[in-house]
């Protein structure tokens, strides 16, 4: 059938991902960095995702196209709202809080005590591929974004850093910096996030951290209170 339907221009599209958040039927996805028309039967061709194109790259047309399916929609809309499960059923990526008991301090001798630090995690999991932007721990969250060397790198990071926050890690280098963008967008603009702590390392290509989580609360149309350490290769806080 002959209908009216968005025809996205991939060479004006700039990759800010606002049509996407602006589409309630879901039908516009990042693909390459470039947002894409993912099935015709998803558009219902009245344009909320125009106005919010900054660089005009979308158009409504006129052409043969599928038929609006809108129970096609809620099930693609259900199946966004969940995480797709790992294919191997691992159960790491399971959600959970994580109770503690805090032990004791043991004395070996009068000069010496051999502690025991206890971790501060409070949820389970935090790689950002693993972790369901609608888990329930995100609500009201005070959120630590941090970069996978830092807790490497910095001996007291559990009781400086981790201690009363939801985490979550990613590496802007080798992971897909796109997707951590999408993710974190999702947990900004699904939850109320009180806080965002980035922590990351000083070498150039962390700051792709800090660049996934501004970028994030842009999409998701939040500025949340924000802070960012930076970690030296030595250890200490930059």
């Amino acid at each position: 059938m002959k209908r009216k339907i968005i025809h996205i221009d991939q060479d004006k599209c700039n990759g800010c991902r606002l049509c996407v958040d602006a589409c309630h039927e879901g039908a516009i996805q990042m693909i390459d960095n470039k947002a894409t028309l993912v099935s015709d039967k998803y558009c219902d061709g009245l344009g909320d995702c125009l106005p919010v194109c900054p660089t005009d790259a979308i158009k409504m047309v006129e052409r043969e196209a599928d038929p609006f399916d809108e129970e096609a929609v809620k099930e693609r809309m259900e199946m966004k709202k969940k995480m797709e499960p790992m294919p191997c059923g691992c159960p790491g990526t399971h959600a959970k809080k994580i109770q503690k008991k805090i032990p004791k301090v043991v004395t070996t001798d009068t000069t010496q005590k051999n502690t025991f630090l206890p971790s501060q995690l409070n949820q389970w999991p935090i790689q950002l591929r693993l972790v369901n932007p609608n888990n329930d721990y995100f609500e009201g969250a005070n959120l630590l974004v941090a970069a996978d060397c830092t807790a490497f790198s910095y001996g007291n990071f559990h009781e400086d850093f981790i201690k009363d926050h939801i985490t979550v890690i990613g590496c802007p280098k080798l992971d897909d910096n796109n997707y951590n963008v999408e993710k974190l967008t999702a947990i900004i603009k699904n939850n109320n996030i009180k806080s965002i702590k980035v922590i990351r390392m000083e070498v150039p290509c962390c700051t792709g951290m800090t660049k996934a989580v501004k970028e994030a609360m842009l999409n998701a149309r939040k500025i949340v209170d924000y802070k960012e350490v930076i970690i030296g290769i030595d250890g200490n806080i930059r």
